[in-house]
């Protein structure tokens, strides 16, 4: 597999995305739905955004590696948040992982009106290999 990164501005690195990724020769593509703060027995949190936004990453994680995947090759990652305000406030959380893996990835974050039961971030990935 070979990626890309396209850049044509500098900007965005301190934001901790890339404007796009191209990848070739790839084995395989993973679609990850969106990974939220719900435990193994289905319970969603009611915790605060840093422990929602530590606890997505955990299930993220989670479900990469399970499909035998790397947290590196994320080539897409999108972010819903019932506040932006609040996931911002937090958002060094998102990219100490993200330099933590190496990842360059496209992403897009959304606030939307409201998310399953209690949740408030939610992270929905594509990774290939």
């Amino acid at each position: 597999m070979q990626k890309r990164t396209i850049n044509p501005w500098q900007w965005q690195n301190q934001r901790s995305y890339v404007q796009a990724v191209e990848v070739k020769n790839v084995e395989s593509t993973l679609y990850i739905a969106g990974q939220t703060a719900i435990d193994n027995n289905g319970i969603s949190s009611a915790a605060d955004m840093k422990s929602q936004i530590v606890h997505s990453l955990q299930n993220l994680e989670k479900v990469i590696y399970e499909a035998g995947y790397e947290c590196k090759n994320i080539v897409r990652l999108n972010i819903y948040t019932t506040s932006s305000e609040d996931f911002f406030a937090n958002f060094d959380i998102i990219q100490n992982w993200i330099s933590k893996h190496e990842i360059e990835q496209a992403s897009t974050v959304l606030e939307v009106k409201s998310l399953f039961e209690t949740l408030t971030v939610e992270l929905e990935a594509t990774v290939v290999k």
